[in-house]
């Protein structure tokens, strides 16, 4: 066992002490040593202990739905960075069309020994989904963290931004800017964050215009969270005479101003449009799209501190972290079109 030890240690360029700890499990060696250590038994050909195959320390995994909406790129970036800094190794894994599944995706980075999951815009968020999949997960031993979204069924650290404070802004904004018929377009109501989303939009109209649920239940279209899903959102809610439209995603709000364009009309001289998530590049769009930019980075950073807190045999509370949204405004909101002409029909301004 002494040769076994030094011929380790020497492989991993530590002493036989440090190899020791790793291989009885004890406490005091940084995740980067311990992966050196665990990475120097596979090169030898020696098995590892037992206890160490299932997770290796260096390892955590990350899934998102997609990447082409550039706000999970974001996510994946800010995660991936915060979880290097602490001697991790991030392991991201997509779900695509016609693709692999989330649980496919689950199984397969618990099989590569992962020492933990994060979770972006996952079922967690579906209130159609099985949460029996996460109690699975946690009885399997492997932490893991749900951003965006919020189940009461699942015993996990949830972080998430206030999505009905997001729309309380957005409303609030255009109220002030004189629109007075303000639609919501979003994607399925079967989310937890579009369930929050029409709550904080219903509480907007009737403070800021007195407008009551019922009639404001007719101002919210629900389509996809892609660009066309926007764009025939946007246009439903042009035929019932909107003259702002409020966006679930910046992608649908792209959508929506090709939607404005389409219908002859321009943004923002006929209709404001307002987008959710501040996603990397979007201050460039033609014009620059107001947006309640989504906190990406505290978020990420605090999904990161829990899970190595439920690593570390802290757990964090399995609770819901949320986080306040900024309002961002830029070229695509303005003065609503009837106050444009009641302008026009005053006296112009004195020196």
């Amino acid at each position: 066992m002494t040769a076994r030890l030094a011929d380790i240690a020497a492989q991993a360029g530590v002493s036989e002490a440090t190899v020791s700890r790793v291989l009885n499990g004890k406490p005091g060696v940084a995740a980067s040593t311990r992966q050196s250590v665990l990475a120097a038994l596979d090169v030898l050909g020696y098995e590892r202990p037992v206890r160490l195959r299932r997770r290796s320390a260096g390892l955590v995994g990350l899934i998102t739905p997609e990447l082409e909406n550039p706000i999970f790129p974001a996510f994946a970036q800010v995660i991936g960075q915060a979880l290097t800094r602490q001697g991790y190794t991030p392991v991201l894994a997509t779900q695509t069309p016609g693709g692999s599944t989330e649980d496919e995706l689950t199984e397969m980075l618990v099989e590569r020994g992962v020492a933990g999951i994060i979770f972006v815009s996952g079922l967690h968020a579906d209130t159609s989904a099985d949460m029996q999949r996460y109690e699975r997960l946690r009885a399997q031993g492997v932490p893991f963290v749900l951003v965006n979204g919020f189940s009461s069924k699942v015993r996990a650290p949830f972080v998430s931004p206030d999505d009905r404070a997001a729309m309380r802004l957005a409303v609030t904004h255009l109220a002030e800017l004189g629109h007075r018929r303000i639609g919501l377009a979003l994607g399925p109501r079967r989310y937890v964050p579009v369930q929050r989303k029409i709550e904080g939009f219903l509480a907007g109209m009737r403070d800021q215009l007195g407008v009551d649920a019922d009639d404001a239940q007719e101002l919210i279209e629900h389509s996809l969270f892609t660009l066309e899903g926007g764009q025939a959102a946007a246009s439903a809610l042009l035929e019932r005479g909107c003259t702002a439209v409020v966006c679930a995603s910046d992608m649908m709000a792209l959508g929506a101003v090709r939607a404005v364009r389409r219908a002859g009309l321009e943004v923002p001289r006929d209709v404001s449009v307002v987008g959710f998530d501040d996603s990397p590049l979007i201050a460039f769009t033609d014009p620059p799209l107001t947006t309640v930019r989504q906190p990406v980075r505290p978020m990420g950073q605090a999904a990161v501190r829990a899970l190595l807190e439920e690593i570390g045999g802290t757990p964090a509370p399995h609770s819901e972290f949320v986080f306040l949204p900024e309002l961002v405004v830029r070229g695509s909101t303005g003065a609503a079109a009837v106050t444009h002409q009641a302008e026009s029909r005053q006296d112009p301004p004195r020196d």
